[in-house]
């Protein structure tokens, strides 16, 4: 309950602009649980529809929650260039064994402005070969952005896939430094 005595929701959302558009952000009482790219309204409804399901309870627009707030605040400010670290609690409800461990590896250990292999990745894990399993972990992300698989690129020299697109993927490394900006 909260200081009024109400019930607090279970899972809260909020659509935020970004640098790559918009995107919804969900909080559970455990955390930030979910980022969405493209968050236009078909996007986010059936957005919205996944985490009822996934949840068991209409999830409800409320971007002031605390939780909700701060995320929105420093998702803002990494898209302004001021903040290069997320400091959230994360809910890892919506994902599990061997891609959840990839995803926290990825969180923890590849920090902003550097980019790391899927096979390397894989070796992290102790999961050596594994690279073709790494890049269905970063497509099952359910936190984008906040956990950082835009920064996992081929070891080729490649960029790699992305669930966002890879537009989005070159603006993401862009505005970390690992590429240049588009020149238009």
């Amino acid at each position: 309950m909260d200081s009024q005595g109400q019930v607090e929701p279970r899972v809260v959302w909020a659509v935020v602009e970004s640098g790559i558009g918009p995107l919804l952000l969900a909080a559970s009482r455990d955390g930030l649980v979910n980022v969405v790219f493209h968050a236009t309204d078909a996007v986010r409804d059936r957005a919205v529809e996944r985490l009822a399901s996934r949840f068991g309870t209409e999830p409800v627009e409320a971007p002031g929650a605390p939780l909700l707030a701060e995320a929105i605040r420093q998702v803002e400010a990494y898209f302004a260039g001021r903040r290069r670290d997320f400091d959230l609690p994360l809910d890892w409800s919506l994902i599990s064994g061997f891609n959840r461990e990839v995803l926290r590896e990825l969180a923890t250990g590849v920090p902003y402005g550097t980019v790391v292999g899927y096979g390397d990745l894989a070796g992290r894990v102790g999961q050596p070969g594994a690279a073709q399993a790494v890049g269905t972990a970063m497509g099952a992300n359910p936190l984008p952005v906040v956990v950082p698989c835009h920064r996992v690129v081929e070891s080729g020299g490649g960029i790699g896939g992305f669930g966002g697109g890879l537009e989005t993927k070159r603006k993401l490394l862009a505005l970390e430094g690992v590429l240049p900006e588009p020149l238009f």
